[in-house]
């Protein structure tokens, strides 16, 4: 190889790796987490124990961040079981969620909903 390509290689293997938190759908954009959409990710306060407490009616208008086939868990990011057996993501032991209200990327309606749903944070 030349050393042209390997230049372009190293920097094709540095923009495609930004982070572990990019192999998880999720990455810190100004100060929070987002989905590899850019949508905002929140926690659950009344979620403990490494279990989701967002079930049925909860999961529809707080979609879990899902685990897809293949993915591992590293660091702080750890996978827990649903009630349906399927796995979701948590980071630092608490779960992740989307809002259905939030439309667009970056939008944070859910932000303190209810006193218990809170933005994600590193």
């Amino acid at each position: 190889m030349t050393r042209h390509t390997l230049s372009w290689m190293a920097l094709c293997a540095a923009l495609a790796v930004p982070g572990v938190a990019s192999a998880h759908h999720a990455t810190e954009k100004d100060g929070m987490w987002v989905d590899h959409n850019g949508m905002t990710l929140y926690t659950f306060d009344k979620d403990a124990g490494g279990k989701s407490m967002c079930n049925g009616e909860c999961a529809k208008n707080w979609p879990p961040l899902m685990v897809s086939d293949g993915e591992k868990a590293e660091g702080k990011w750890t996978q827990i079981k649903r009630d349906d057996g399927k796995k979701q993501w948590a980071y630092d032991g608490k779960p992740l969620y989307t809002f259905v209200k939030d439309k667009q990327a970056g939008e944070t309606t859910g932000d303190g909903m209810k006193d218990v749903w809170h933005i994600a944070k590193p």
